[in-house]
């Protein structure tokens, strides 16, 4: 019974941001470190509540332990200059591939399991951002950039 009473709690200290947040997309950022088995679970649990409870989540995901993985299998040292990794043209094609076809479709895959509806989709997809190369420290970081604007378009379009 008490575990009943706990919940009625959170749910009524939940109320005003509920009513705060009705109807807004709200991004999460879900870094590549959280990424295990256990966490994915829970995590599309808690972003299908969201949909439920009038939000609209837009997950942003990240995948640099995932991309360090992969680098190492195939012989290439991670380089990083300011926390950034330096990355080539080789290097972009692997973190593409891991993080659009490995990342993403796991996040995408247990979002109907968990009872809600996702779609995948990369910044790349409809000219969803735009970017600049970033230098960090003078140095030139190859394939980084900094993004300076978002046609959010593609992403209401599927919301």
């Amino acid at each position: 019974m008490q575990a009943l009473i706990d919940k009625a709690k959170v749910l009524i200290e939940a109320l005003p941001y509920m009513r705060r947040f009705l109807d807004k997309t709200i991004v999460i950022k879900y870094g590549g470190s959280a990424l295990s088995q256990a966490q994915r679970a829970t995590f599309a649990v808690d972003a299908v509540l969201l949909k439920y409870l009038g939000l609209r989540p837009v997950i942003v995901h990240g995948g640099g332990p995932q991309i360090g993985a992969t680098l190492e299998r195939l012989g290439k040292k991670s380089t990083f200059v300011g926390g950034l990794r330096v990355t080539d043209d080789e290097t972009m094609d692997v973190v593409e591939m891991v993080l659009c076809g490995q990342v993403n479709r796991q996040i995408v895959s247990l979002v109907p399991e968990a009872g809600g509806r996702a779609v995948g989709l990369t910044g790349a997809d409809g000219n969803m951002l735009r970017v600049t190369q970033r230098l960090e420290d003078g140095c030139d970081l190859g394939r980084v950039g900094r993004v300076v604007g978002v046609d959010a378009e593609a992403i209401t379009a599927v919301a």
